[in-house]
């Protein structure tokens, strides 16, 4: 087996941390905040460097961060995980968490509640310079009335999370290609692993078992379908056996080494057999619409007017069009989200593409009622000229 080609360059950590910190406060500072309360481990990670159970701590709340806009950073973790922030040079104290969502406060969770705002209000005081304006990603009923009764004022933080988050440096996109190195390699090994008689876990499991090996941490999905489990597509995979002929779709939504995201679709044809007219059909459309879409996405280009310019889909295969044209990428999915012209005005929003976006630009072409699909996706990085493309595995030219 081949030495992995990770770490081409050392992934210099310090200046990651520090750069994602200044990219958290610079947007506290704009919105006049005293600092934020962050729960989401994502956003824990991405101001602090810090992680820790990340996909248990998604669903328990038992790990946060406090994050002023001028003043030392706190971290609250999970019972004697103290030492795992050891070393980490944007957190200036770690203290042990106060949780009281019910699993761990049971009918006390009220009185945990009351002591974790205490505390967090204390550090309003100290380091707000009379700012009480807290914003916080995440917050549940309990907490935030104990918040609101200390007089601390409650703002939306995700959105200061997500549009810090939107703007990568250097550091970060080669920390975003070792991701995508390494999923590629996934991918490698699970087309290989593509034969007639393979079910789709076990073809997904070859995924996984890489990403890991890899030096990667979790995937966020199970997309990947076969033959006529591919339309509709949003289906995860099963123990159906996998057929000579199969249109084989999948999406990694990959948490690779860092902890940053490759997000990459392909379509394959499982076994020798020739490929039929409609899935040439189908694969030629989704090519076509994400090279178009590539295309497209330039600096200064606004998200309705990408909308309008998008490649459009024939009208038989309109209504099994994707969630999204293109959307954000960096430690998970994120900001921006573009959408189908058709659904603008109900879900859409403005906003311009900037240098430093990174983006994963979908294609997911089927005929509503038609037996397969082909889903396509690729990453790139929005440049001061225009984009660069992050990922490179081929497309199947045989399909074209």
């Amino acid at each position: 087996m081949p030495t992995p080609p990770y770490h081409r360059t050392p992934i210099d950590q310090k200046t990651l941390r520090a750069y994602r910190l200044g990219r958290v406060r610079a947007e506290l500072k704009r919105h006049d905040y005293a600092g934020i309360l962050l729960y989401d481990p994502i956003n824990v990670r991405y101001a602090t460097g810090s992680a820790n159970m990340q996909v248990w701590t998604l669903h328990n709340k038992a790990r946060y961060a406090f994050v002023p806009t001028q003043g030392p950073v706190v971290l609250f973790d999970f019972h004697n995980c103290e030492f795992l922030s050891k070393g980490i040079e944007t957190i200036d104290e770690v203290r042990p968490a106060t949780s009281y969502f019910y699993f761990m406060g049971g009918p006390r969770a009220d009185e945990f509640a009351s002591r974790w705002a205490a505390e967090i209000a204390e550090l309003v005081r100290l380091h707000g310079g009379g700012n009480r304006r807290l914003a916080v990603d995440k917050i549940d009923p309990p907490g935030l009335q104990a918040l609101v009764s200390l007089g601390v004022q409650i703002m939306e933080g995700e959105e200061v999370m997500e549009t810090a988050r939107a703007i990568k440096n250097a550091v970060e996109i080669e920390a975003m290609r070792e991701a995508v190195v390494g999923c590629e390699e996934s991918m490698r090994r699970m087309q290989a692993a593509l034969k007639p008689g393979i079910t789709e876990n076990a073809l997904w499991s070859v995924l996984h078992q890489t990403n890991i090996e890899l030096g990667g941490e979790w995937i966020e999905t199970r997309l990947l379908t076969s033959g006529p489990r591919t339309n509709p597509w949003f289906q995860e995979c099963s123990e159906r056996v996998i057929e000579a002929g199969d249109m084989v779709s999948f999406d990694t939504d990959l948490i690779g080494p860092n902890g940053y995201c490759s997000d990459l679709s392909r379509s394959w044809i499982c076994g020798e057999r020739k490929p039929t007219n409609e899935q040439r059909t189908l694969y030629a459309l989704a090519r076509e619409q994400i090279e178009h879409n590539i295309a497209l996405a330039a600096p200064g280009i606004g998200f309705r007017e990408y909308a309008e310019k998008a490649f459009r889909l024939p009208e038989d295969c309109l209504p099994n069009r994707y969630s999204v044209l293109f959307h954000g990428v960096g430690l998970c999915d994120e900001y921006p989200a573009v959408v189908f012209k058709e659904d603008f005005e109900r879900g859409g929003y403005d906003g311009v593409l900037v240098p430093g976006m990174t983006i994963c630009v979908e294609a997911l072409v089927g005929r509503q009622g038609g037996r397969e699909m082909v889903k396509l996706e690729e990453q790139v990085l929005v440049t001061a000229t225009g984009v660069e493309k992050l990922s490179s595995y081929p497309f199947e030219e045989g399909l074209s």
